[in-house]
């Protein structure tokens, strides 16, 4: 049982649906492992890729960390005024259009095997 499938059995209704099958699709990619980080499922390779929020109303976001650096030419990500991190929110399974998150995983994915991450905070004056 992966640390999500752990994570979901606390959740109810379509919550619990939507991170059961984003949690299915997102470790059947090779070398994919997820860890329970903040209090949610995170999803990480080299560095974090994804983490999965609960959010009111029974929807589900699936926030990816380096969201910005994304083409998002599908249109599918949405960075709610965030400056890195975009996602997007699911209600049910059914509004997951599954070929198109494919290809927006497997860009994140990509991204995190080329392009080390460097984090952008300002380094303290210490």
């Amino acid at each position: 049982m992966t640390p999500a499938q752990e994570f979901l059995l606390d959740l109810e209704g379509n919550q619990a649906e939507i991170l059961s099958y984003l949690d299915e699709m997102l470790m059947s990619f090779p070398e994919i492992e997820s860890k329970i980080r903040y209090r949610v499922p995170f999803y990480y390779r080299k560095s974090w890729i994804c983490y999965c929020n609960p959010r009111p109303n029974d929807r589900l976001e699936l926030v990816f960390l380096r969201g910005n650096e994304l083409s998002n030419e599908q249109g599918l990500l949405d960075a709610k005024g965030r400056k890195q991190v975009m996602g997007v929110e699911f209600g049910s399974v059914k509004e997951i259009a599954g070929e198109v998150l494919w290809q927006v995983v497997q860009e994140a994915i990509l991204l995190d095997e080329t392009v080390p991450y460097a984090s952008k905070r300002k380094k303290s004056g210490r």
